[in-house]
């Protein structure tokens, strides 16, 4: 190749690169949301002018070629001894890159997003099935109503036993592998060949796959009716979760709620703006509810306007697995004087990502500033860029320190202490505080209960529960309706049988200490295999759930 046609092509690719590297950087702004922004705003006022002025010269810092980086792509492109997939050095070095950086900032490669991103959306593509495979083979616990499999004949109860041909029951398969067998692009279909209690043939189906909407709210029904006390458990924060807990809320107060529950204990968070929603239907009107901030000191803060339900009694539970979101909405409403809290200290997570996609299908969650709840307080923990592995440990080293068991061993810095308007004291710096803190309850575990919980035994009872009793558990449509299947076995002498029969022996003395958990248990995950779903599971788990009795007993106390 001539020495004209070797800078010919150099300056292609570095034109190629520019141009690349100049669509990353719009495609950053629309994200933010700054530069039309700015733009529309040039003539109002100079600090939008200084503020542009900032961004392109943020675009010449992209774009620059005395970037170390770029020079770096650059080299190995053009003229490193062998061709190489430039894909596959991203994959490796970007997350390398971000691992420096603070615990939240991470890389997502391309066939890692959809399984990454669908639970926030909402949707996916599959066949609309909550199974279970404990005994090797898939079990159909309940079938997603007007959802693919049931449109196909699908029923609760059903074995799985072949997929598109193929052997799968007793297999031994990873249940994420039977997930990957079942799901597919909406509106290709899927081969099942089912075992149906009471008939000998194998029922064959085939299944049209699509849209399948994922719930955030796990579930909402009155607690208790006599008291106006309703629960809504709120696993994570998606793309749906204000309309959902909007209409969850509605419902529960033309059955006549007039205090609510909220419970976000292992929420790990999602969209910020979801949370902001869900405080602002809370709150009255002009009141902060959170603030971020930037390296630039730049803040954005969101303030309350016209809630749905600004006088409803409301209490948050929460506990160390409560993060981001889920701490967003428990600030707001604790430093707001809105609503009590209770449980354990959060998570502590109080840095916000932006998701910065590239155009193979990975994307960067990149950290680009802090949120603050409306007294001020970061409730971001401490932490050393670069080491993750210690600020994982931060949980393990609060239930070593006797945390999970006692505030007292819970120490904040005097320095991040605040006032709310109505006077209480609250802490920066690590986590929500609950106003009333309930320890984790182990006193009814015994050997015996570890026994038939880690043998799995606890939880194949109920399946076989279920099974032996498919039409009268179908049936139900109510927590009343559930209440009365209870009444008609004894749940304890039955599960005493079923664990003897698979090889645990009976100990009467723990018996009566695990009792009331183990009864509790299997009356909620039976009630989960019955139509009333997660509502069945929570209304029952209730009887052991001292977080939950103590947010009761301080409804009832005021009213």
């Amino acid at each position: 190749m001539s020495e004209e046609g070797g800078k010919s092509r150099f300056w292609r690719n570095i034109t190629l690169l520019g141009v690349v590297l100049c669509s990353m950087f719009i495609g950053i702004m629309v994200e933010r949301g700054r530069f039309a922004l700015a733009w529309s705003e040039l003539t109002r006022s100079s600090s939008q002018v200084e503020q542009f002025a900032a961004e392109l010269e943020n675009m010449e810092r992209y774009l620059t070629l005395s970037d170390k980086m770029v020079q770096t792509v650059t080299a190995i492109r053009n003229f490193y001894v062998d061709s190489i997939k430039l894909d596959t050095l991203y994959d490796r070095i970007i997350p390398e890159l971000l691992s420096k950086l603070d615990p939240h900032s991470e890389y997502i490669p391309a066939q890692d997003f959809q399984r990454v991103n669908e639970s926030l959306e909402g949707e996916f593509d599959g066949i609309g099935i909550v199974f279970n495979a404990s005994t090797d083979t898939i079990m159909v616990l309940s079938v997603i109503p007007q959802g693919p499999s049931d449109k196909a004949g699908l029923r609760a109860g059903d074995r799985i036993i072949r997929i598109d041909g193929r052997n799968v029951a007793g297999q031994s398969i990873p249940q994420d592998s039977m997930v990957k067998l079942m799901r597919g692009p909406r509106r290709s279909h899927v081969k099942l060949s089912l075992q149906r209690h009471g008939l000998k043939e194998l029922v064959e189906v085939d299944v049209e796959r699509g849209a399948i909407e994922l719930h955030s709210l796990e579930t909402s029904f009155m607690l208790d009716s006599e008291a106006g006390i309703g629960f809504v458990r709120l696993s994570q924060f998606s793309r749906t979760s204000h309309a959902e807990m909007h209409k969850a809320i509605t419902n529960l107060k033309r059955e006549g709620m007039k205090s609510l529950i909220i419970d976000l204990r292992s929420n790990g968070g999602g969209f910020l703006d979801q949370a902001i929603l869900i405080a602002n239907d809370l709150l009255p009107s002009g009141k902060l509810i959170v603030y971020t901030e930037d390296r630039e000191g730049r803040q954005q803060k969101q303030y309350s306007k016209d809630g749905s339900f600004p006088d409803l009694e409301v209490v948050i539970l929460v506990d160390e697995l409560s993060a981001s979101s889920s701490e967003i909405l428990a600030g707001a409403l604790q430093d707001n004087d809105r609503g009590l809290v209770i449980g354990r200290r959060t998570f502590g997570k109080g840095l916000v990502q932006t998701q910065i996609p590239f155009v193979d299908g990975s994307a960067i969650r990149l950290t680009v500033a802090r949120y603050y709840t409306p007294t001020g307080r970061s409730i971001q923990k401490p932490y050393t860029n670069g080491d993750e592995e210690a600020y994982q440990m931060d949980i393990i080293n609060r239930y070593n320190r006797n945390e999970f068991f006692s505030a007292d061993s819970i120490h904040f810095d005097t320095s991040l202490r605040y006032t709310t308007p109505g006077g209480r004291t609250v802490y920066g710096g690590g986590g929500i505080m609950p106003d009333i803190f309930i320890p984790m309850d182990t006193t009814g575990y015994t050997s015996y209960y570890n026994k038939v919980w880690n043998t799995n035994v606890l939880y194949r009872f109920t399946l076989d529960f279920t099974d032996h009793h498919r039409a009268k558990v179908d049936s139900i449509k109510s927590l009343d309706d559930l209440d009365k299947l209870f009444a008609e076995y004894d749940l304890e002498r039955e599960f005493i049988a079923y664990a003897e029969r698979n090889g645990v022996a009976t100990n009467r003395a723990q018996l009566a200490i695990s009792r009331d958990i183990i009864l509790a248990q299997l009356r909620a995950y039976i009630g989960r295999n019955t139509p009333v779903g997660d509502a069945g599971f929570y209304y029952n788990i209730y009887a052991i759930d001292e977080v939950l009795k103590r947010a009761v007993r301080e409804i009832k106390s005021k009213n």
